[in-house]
This record gives structure tokens, C-alpha cells and sequence, in this order.
């Protein structure tokens, strides 16, 4: 007797509640300073920049995988190994983001930072391979099937040369995976029709 198919929708919501966790854990990391001024406050500006990049990625980031997860169609195991590494990507970035606030932008830690954020995308790109790729022609046009990929591939050398300059320069490392959010803000393909997968034929 043949398996039912596997629903993708667990899938779905196992994963938003590790980016709430995520999120959640993040916030819990902030803390005040030890001099009640708004001189000593301003003084935080790193750990607040730190932090405030991390919530938009980690916000873009679930937009993206909720975008994605309309194309599935069946939990797979490789789907759910692939979905798993992203989640254990993401889950770095508490951490990356601790290291890099407390050491105020120092190159090591920026540099590890923007290595979790290539991390990310890598794993992005394995979830594009394994539903956009496999996707018949009538769920994903074809344009946006190329726009998708390009981009992803494109952003992944980004991050991976920005994890190279925070070496040396930290600030321009940090800004490079700031300009690469800025294209995935609409999860849709910039330049692809938006709609929702058609999968009634």
C-alpha cells in the first residue's frame, strides 16, 4: 500500500516557529546600558545596528522561505533536509550578531557575520534547486525561474566577497549584505509577473 503523500504545511509551520524563536532570542539579547543617559545610549550605536540588521534580515529571510514553501507541493525528505539547513543557518545568527555587538564592529566578527548571511543564502539557493528548478513551466515561468536564480547566485558571491572585505574594512563589509537585502525585500522576482503558483492543471 502506497504512503500518502507528505503535506508540506507542517513543514510550513515548523518553520515559522523557529524564526519566531529566532527572533525571540535576538531581542532577549539587547541590553540596556549601565549609565541611565541618552549620551550612554547613542554611545550603543553598533549593538543597536548590529541588532536592527539582524531583525530585517531574519524578517526578509522568513518572507522569502513563506514565498518559496507556496511551491511545494510534498514534504520530501530532501526538501525537509534542505529546509532544515536553512533553519540551522539562520539559527547562527544570534550568535553572529552578539559577537559582532560586543566587538563593536570589529573585523573578525563582521566577517563571520557576513559568512552566516552567505551560509544563508547557500542554502536559500539549495530550496530554489529543489522547488523552482523541478517546477513545471506552469507554476514558474520560465523568466522568473532565470530572475530568481541570477539573483541568488549573484547576492551569494556578494556576501561571500563582503565576508572577505570586513577583513579589512568592517563598516563596508557590513554595508555589502545590507545593499543584498535590499533586493530580496519583495520576495517575488523583480520583474516576473506576481501571482499565486497555478497548480490546477
Amino acid at each position: 500500500m502506497a504512503h500518502a503523500r507528505r503535506s508540506p504545511e507542517r513543514l510550513s509551520a515548523f518553520s515559522d516557529g523557529v524564526f519566531a524563536v529566532l527572533i525571540t532570542v535576538l531581542v532577549l539579547e539587547l541590553r540596556p546600558p549601565e549609565i541611565p543617559t541618552f549620551a550612554a545610549l547613542l554611545a550603543l550605536w553598533p549593538t543597536w545596528l548590529s541588532y536592527a540588521v539582524s531583525y530585517v534580515f531574519i524578517a526578509i529571510v522568513w518572507a522569502n522561505h513563506h514565498h518559496l514553501m507556496r511551491y511545494a507541493s510534498e514534504a520530501t525528505p530532501r526538501l525537509m533536509w534542505f529546509n532544515f539547513a536553512h533553519l540551522f543557518s539562520v539559527s547562527l545568527l544570534p550568535l553572529s550578531t552578539a559577537w559582532m555587538a560586543v566587538s563593536e564592529l570589529a573585523p573578525q566578527p563582521v566577517a563571520f557575520y557576513a559568512a552566516v548571511f552567505f551560509l544563508v543564502n547557500a542554502t536559500y539557493v539549495a530550496l530554489i534547486w529543489d522547488l523552482v528548478g523541478r517546477a513545471p513551466d506552469n507554476e514558474v515561468a520560465p523568466r522568473e525561474r532565470k530572475i530568481m536564480r541570477v539573483r541568488s547566485i549573484v547576492t551569494l558571491g556578494v556576501f561571500a566577497l563582503a565576508a572577505v572585505v570586513a577583513l579589512r574594512f568592517p563598516v563596508a563589509g557590513l554595508a555589502m549584505c545590507c545593499c543584498c537585502l535590499i533586493v530580496y525585500l519583495r520576495p517575488e522576482a523583480p520583474g516576473a509577473e506576481d501571482g499565486t503558483p497555478d497548480k490546477s492543471q
